[in-house]
């Protein structure tokens, strides 16, 4: 059992900065009597004296000036920790370790994170580098705070809060014997070379919901990390790649590449950002949901309201 308990480091401080036990007892809001029996009982407990009685301003002992140091180090502590769980507790402090489960996103996630720092600067905000791990595992222990996703799976543990629905949307070369058709059939990709993130196919929107319900398997799969490298193989003619409709309206308009639909009612995933039950109510992590929302809205071309479940 600890001999120094944190009102005896408060006592001492405030003996060494009001100079008497008289103004030392109005600092604490004990008596002066009330602290001459904890000064008393410390001594008593630790086996030395810790200040000379009688002296004005207090003179304090070899063990005095040790506690008081002790007290110097760990008093700031304290009142910094508990400033930061106040802020924690009110839900305007906190961290976010963001995970994205989607290549094209940063294109409008940086500035989405800029746009949130300047009004949560209080918050730790970074995102996990690579695409390579398991990130609803990692967000469930604790070592995520919040995942991009546009595949939810079901956990009780977690929250999925929709962001915006997309198209997502095939291209292929302007010469193309596909490039003047409004949208294709799974089959007419059979005989097609498909350039794809570096992913799970279950990831992957053209083989979860296009390809693989229909029983078609496209002649040839390669990969390629970046967006503008896929675009750069279809406009050569290499290859054909789906993607989100905001992510291809640039190249579109540039007439790099010819868009069209997976179906006559095209596909249209939901982006989501999963976060732990415990944290979806949590405002620092609604202003960030919120603040992704509008920077989506405001910068990205083809996108609509996602319809909540």
């Amino acid at each position: 059992m600890s001999q120094i308990d944190l009102r005896h480091l408060r006592t001492m401080a405030a003996l060494r900065n009001a100079g008497s036990l008289v103004e030392a007892a109005d600092r604490v809001f004990l008596t002066q009597s009330a602290l001459s029996h904890q000064l008393k009982d410390l001594e008593d407990r630790l086996g030395c004296a810790l200040f000379i009685r009688k002296t004005r301003p207090v003179r304090f002992t070899s063990a005095g000036h040790r506690l008081v140091k002790l007290a110097e180090e760990v008093l700031p502590l304290i009142h910094r920790a508990e400033i930061d769980l106040a802020r924690l507790a009110g839900g305007h402090s906190g961290r976010i370790l963001m995970s994205i489960e989607c290549h094209s996103c940063f294109e409008w996630l940086l500035p989405a994170i800029d746009s949130y720092r300047e009004n949560w600067p209080e918050v730790e905000l970074d995102v996990a580098g690579g695409f390579h791990f398991a990130p609803f595992p990692a967000l469930s222990r604790g070592d995520l705070d919040l995942v991009i996703t546009a595949d939810p799976v079901n956990q009780d543990d977690l929250v999925y809060m929709p962001l915006f629905s997309y198209e997502a949307q095939l291209a292929v070369s302007k010469d193309h014997p596909l490039a003047e058709r409004e949208w294709v059939n799974p089959g007419d990709l059979r005989d097609e070379t498909l350039i794809t993130y570096p992913v799970e196919r279950d990831r992957l929107d053209i083989f979860k919901s296009f390809l693989e319900p229909a029983g078609v398997e496209p002649a040839r799969v390669r990969t390629a990390e970046l967006t503008p490298l896929m675009i750069q193989l279809v406009a050569s003619g290499r290859g054909i790649t789906c993607l989100p409709n905001w992510a291809l309206h640039e190249y579109r308009e540039r007439h790099y590449v010819a868009v069209c639909s997976l179906g006559e009612d095209g596909i249209w995933p939901t982006l989501y950002a999963a976060v732990r039950a415990d944290q979806a109510d949590a405002p620092f992590i609604q202003g960030f949901v919120a603040t992704a929302r509008e920077t989506c809205f405001r910068h990205l071309v083809g996108i609509v309201t996602a319809e909540l479940d």
